[in-house]
């Protein structure tokens, strides 16, 4: 069984191919068979039955009822013993065979009733040497009128050996025949093959060459049938080799980032600084390289994304995290709507969309003055690709100036040093687009006059 499973797809199509065309060929050449041996014993039951016509038509019948054959015989083979055609009268009191018929016990005959005719066989002979022979038999019964209405009847016999010659003939030529055809099919069969999957291994050659450092993505130039896979590999590498440099920058970051605590320390150590102090500035330098260490991870752990991800159902979330920002901002009275398609789903990580939808409510409940609406919408998509879906998130607090957007999505700026924050929040989101290949715009907020911040992840594959 392990043997079939490892099959190539070419291999797989041929085998398939093959079966079906030696089952079609088989059932073809039956066909064939059949129809050819039932149009020879038609074609010897039509030559039979004129015999027999014209057999009568030229025989008399004397006043004894005695059978007088025609003169000169209508088929000289009735004349030669064992010639291979046959002929005998049956009449009550009366019996007649053909001169051919000397040394051949011919099958029993029954009368028919007048008008009746028969064909059959092929039926049993034995000649004067024992030797059993076949031969196909057409009788009719008919009544002699001119002999009182005498009732007899006659038969006619033919070798099968003619037509089992006729059809062993015919099975060499259709059988050969159907044979090249089947080669020259199966020759045909593993060109188109060949051809037809040529694409897949042009997949595995550029995957190869990906492998080996040679080329950075697959080409564009596939099938449609196949776009949505290539598609599907290049966003893999393109995520894995964003997540890799990701983490590195994380960690160049990272190590950055604690030098300066760090030679913060060894100065405050090599200062002889007295125990309150030195313990002061350490418990600062420490709950700095906490934060950064901290942040640096939260940063690496929102760094890449599943590419296949489950869909996660966005309500739900944004009802957690509104529930909280409410409570932290009772003293303001902010309240959120949701404005939510039911269909929309976020195909990704939880925490990335905990994160999105934290810093952007978080951002408006900051600014608003009383109202902050988000919206979820769904972007319809082809049948083979995912829905896309666009968020947005309005306040009615005093917006942000179109010359100040740039600036304030920079790291580390705040629209207000009075107002609490780290600067950082609309940088971790514009991370996460980036990571999901989205868009962020900043605009005004159509309904209620402040600041709309619009997030759009577009259909994938």
């Amino acid at each position: 069984m392990g043997g079939w499973r490892t099959l190539s797809l070419q291999a797989r199509q041929l085998l398939a191919a093959s079966l079906a065309l030696v089952a079609f060929l088989g059932l073809t050449g039956y066909a064939l068979d059949r129809a050819f041996v039932e149009t020879a014993q038609n074609a010897l039951r039509e030559r039979l039955s004129d015999l027999a016509i014209a057999y009568l038509q030229e025989s008399e019948l004397d006043r004894g009822r005695s059978f007088i054959p025609p003169d000169p015989p209508l088929d000289s083979r009735l004349m030669s013993p064992g010639s291979g055609l046959y002929a005998s009268v049956r009449g009550e009191g009366m019996r007649w065979d053909s001169a051919s018929s000397l040394g051949r016990s011919l099958p029993p005959v029954e009368f028919l009733e007048p008008g009746a005719l028969r064909f059959e066989g092929p039926l049993s002979i034995i000649d004067a040497r024992g030797t059993e022979n076949s031969v196909y038999a057409y009788s009719m019964g008919v009544i002699w009128v001119s002999a009182n209405d005498f009732h007899l009847t006659l038969s006619v016999y033919e070798d099968a050996a003619q037509i089992q010659d006729q059809v062993n003939v015919f099975r060499r030529a259709l059988w050969g025949y159907l044979g090249l055809a089947a080669l020259l099919l199966v020759l045909l069969q593993i060109l188109v093959l060949r051809w037809s999957l040529l694409p897949l291994r042009n997949v595995e050659r550029e995957l190869a060459r990906v492998r080996h450092g040679h080329s950075q993505r697959l080409s564009g130039r596939h099938p449609r049938e196949l776009e949505s896979i290539t598609e599907s590999i290049n966003s893999l590498i393109e995520s894995e080799r964003s997540h890799l440099e990701r983490s590195r920058n994380t960690l160049s970051d990272l190590a950055h980032s604690l030098k300066t605590p760090l030679a913060v320390m060894r100065s405050r150590l090599d200062a002889d600084a007295d125990d309150q102090q030195l313990r002061s500035d350490v418990a600062a330098q420490v709950q700095r390289m906490n934060e950064i260490v901290s942040y640096q991870l939260s940063r690496a752990a929102r760094s890449g994304h599943a590419l296949y991800s489950a869909p996660i159902e966005i309500e739900p979330r944004a009802e957690e995290i509104v529930a909280g920002l409410e409570k932290v901002y009772a003293g303001k009275g902010v309240l959120c709507e949701f404005d939510i398609d039911a269909s929309a789903r976020f195909h990704g990580e939880l925490g990335d969309l905990q994160e999105l939808l934290g810093n952007l409510l978080e951002n408006a409940f900051k600014w608003a003055n009383r109202r902050v609406l988000l919206s979820v919408q769904v972007e319809p998509a082809s049948p083979n690709r995912r829905p896309g879906v666009i968020f947005a998130v309005d306040d009615d607090g005093p917006g942000i100036p179109a010359d100040q957007v740039e600036r304030m999505l920079q790291r580390g700026v705040r629209g207000d040093e009075r107002v609490h924050g780290h600067g950082i929040g609309l940088s971790i989101v514009q991370d996460i687009v980036a990571a999901y290949r989205g868009e962020l715009t900043v605009e005004k907020a159509p309904e209620l006059g402040g600041g709309r911040f619009r997030v759009r992840f577009p259909p994938a594959f």
